[in-house]
């Protein structure tokens, strides 16, 4: 059985106080990591104070993107040497914000997944459509585009521990969730996109979010998905009590 991961993105919200406030009233509650994974992607300037707070905890910090560079002249940029220096364990990549808003590419994606890979850091790969995309029947194609390109040049070793996230662009923000019928069909897409890619291995093992509007109240309906392995969180992630619950609600005994 795959393990369920539900992890927090706060995006560009919070305060330093805020952030380590949230960590210290969470890190004890948490269930065992053998049982559910629980991370939070927070903004950079958290980081390192997040991972000195919740260390030996079942919680684990990650950032919310990453150059795919080492170093150089990238102003702005934080490098993937700089986040696992600091003890960061995962890094999301590719979320549509990213790329509807700052036009990051799959083949930028994709350098980002390997360069994440180069520095023992797990990546959170995200893809999904637009609404006009979803009408036009063409979520499938477009989903699974995404996926194999981000994946490209990947062995089967490194795509195995993959974290891919599917989030309805459509569905992020706007109080709009999928069913979770229409969820897990696309995430069941994903998964033999996948076998097709790889094999039928690599296939069961990757772990699939689901993400967009997701809040306790219909958290346990996603997860009871066949393909669906736990979700990326914006939102209700900020306040330690519903991240608590949606954590609990990923737990497996």
């Amino acid at each position: 059985m795959r393990k369920q991961v539900i992890a927090g993105n706060w995006k560009m919200n919070k305060t330093h106080t805020e952030a380590e406030d949230f960590a210290q009233t969470v890190k004890n509650d948490l269930p065992a990591a053998e049982q559910v994974e629980s991370v939070i992607c927070a903004p950079f300037p958290f980081l390192q104070k997040l991972v000195e707070v919740t260390k030996d905890t079942p919680l684990e910090i990650g950032a919310q993107n990453m150059h795919y560079e080492e170093k150089g002249a990238f102003t702005g940029e934080v490098s993937p040497v700089m986040l696992k220096e600091l003890g960061v364990t995962y890094v999301v990549i590719g979320h549509s914000e990213r790329r509807e808003i700052f036009k990051e590419t799959d083949e930028e994606v994709n350098k980002k997944v390997h360069a994440a890979f180069e520095h023992g850091l797990t990546p959170i790969v995200c893809v999904g459509e637009t609404l006009e995309q979803r009408e036009a029947n063409k979520t499938m194609e477009h989903v699974e585009g995404q996926v194999k390109e981000a994946l490209e040049g990947l062995n089967q070793q490194q795509a195995s521990k993959v974290i891919i996230a599917y989030e309805p662009i459509w569905a992020i923000g706007t109080g709009r969730t999928a069913s979770a019928e229409q969820a897990n069909e696309v995430c069941t897409h994903i998964r033999k996109a996948l076998q097709e890619k790889y094999n039928g291995d690599v296939a069961e093992a990757v772990r699939i979010q689901y993400g967009g509007s997701v809040k306790p109240a219909n958290v346990d309906e996603l997860l009871s998905q066949s393909d669906i392995d736990g979700a990326l969180v914006g939102g209700a992630s900020l306040e330690a009590a519903s991240f608590l619950k949606l954590v609990e609600a990923g737990k497996h005994e």
